[in-house]
């Protein structure tokens, strides 16, 4: 009964929100449409640090990367939503693959503050080449032409209609990582997350695995970013910024970190909190943080992670109690 619940609750979830924009709230639709995104950098992100236990504060970086490659393409090549989607992928995990190969060498800290030094480098970049990045202005008329397939052509102009869009890349990257978390490939990560040297010991080539994680977080970024400058019609070096890579850290740490639906959860908390907060006060940044100190303090193992352990806890009761 509780697997299949457990197969029955994203399916409903899925339903549930294909029905949202035929309510007709804009607002509502827009708001949406932000949780998912940073639901996808968040389930990306806890690839890297819930699965495999590397902090990285330089993944605003590769999320700008898919941005403003996606601006690029769309400006210079070619306006095709989906070909800017790949392109925008494509490079946040080239980038991945060229920054972890150099991160990854190093651990804990260091890997960290080389993380931030890159990020922060991918931000001075599109900040200061004003003549190609557009600068502080970023990359501006990004348009969202039509999805062409063969024989259909689908408007994602209205953000009515670019949401079942971001929903499709959404439930992909869901999945995509649930796959990656049950595979071989995601139980290693778990081992190396908990001893790397005894990993290491066993014969796995412990720096290749994290490259790669490191690389396939970097793509999930990409593609949020690729998104976001669909939805925005801009690209802008905020995106790079070290406060916007902190943004998937503390959705997880809210939601769950190590789980799969924890990201998620917390991606729907924190923009839902920092929308409310923001409506009564212009110090919302303050507020949001008091409220996520208080949130992260209550519930150690985020919310989700919480909830679960209370259910194991009362299925241990119910059991010893039958007994």
């Amino acid at each position: 009964m509780g697997r299949k619940l457990a197969r029955a609750a994203p399916i409903a979830l899925l339903a549930a929100l294909a029905l949202l924009p035929l309510l007709g709230e804009r607002f509502v639709t827009y708001l949406a449409i932000r949780m998912m995104l940073l639901g996808i950098f968040a389930v990306g992100y806890d690839l890297l640090l819930g699965r495999t236990g590397l902090l990285s504060f330089g993944h605003g970086g590769f999320y700008a990367a898919g941005a403003y490659a996606l601006g690029f393409f769309s400006l210079h090549v070619s306006t095709h939503p989906l070909l800017g989607i790949l392109v925008a992928v494509a490079a946040a995990a080239l980038l991945g693959l060229a920054v972890g190969a150099l991160c990854v060498r190093s651990s804990e800290v260091y890997f960290s503050m080389l993380t931030l030094a890159f990020g922060m480098m991918v931000f001075a970049l599109v900040w200061n080449a004003s003549a190609v990045t557009g600068g502080d202005d970023g990359l501006v008329g990004i348009v969202r032409a039509p999805v062409k397939l063969p024989g259909l052509s689908l408007s994602i102009a209205r953000d009515s209609d670019f949401f079942y869009l971001v929903l499709a890349c959404f439930a992909l990257a869901v999945f995509a990582a649930w796959r990656i978390r049950g595979s071989p490939f995601g139980l290693v990560l778990a081992g190396m997350r908990e001893n790397p040297t005894r990993v290491g010991f066993a014969g796995v080539p412990v720096r290749r695995y994290r490259l790669a994680v490191f690389t396939v977080s970097a793509a999930f970024a990409g593609l949020a970013g690729g998104l976001e400058t669909l939805l925005e019609s801009s690209a802008r070096p905020t995106m790079a910024h070290w406060t916007h890579s902190a943004e998937p850290m503390l959705v997880s740490l809210l939601g769950g970190m190590g789980t799969l639906f924890g990201p998620i959860v917390g991606s729907v908390l924190f923009i839902a909190m920092r929308e409310i907060v923001q409506r009564f006060t212009e110090h919302w940044m303050l507020g949001v943080g008091i409220i996520l100190l208080l949130i992260i303090g209550a519930f150690r193992g985020g919310v989700v992670g919480t909830v679960h352990e209370l259910v194991l806890r009362r299925r241990a009761r119910a059991g010893g109690g039958a007994s």
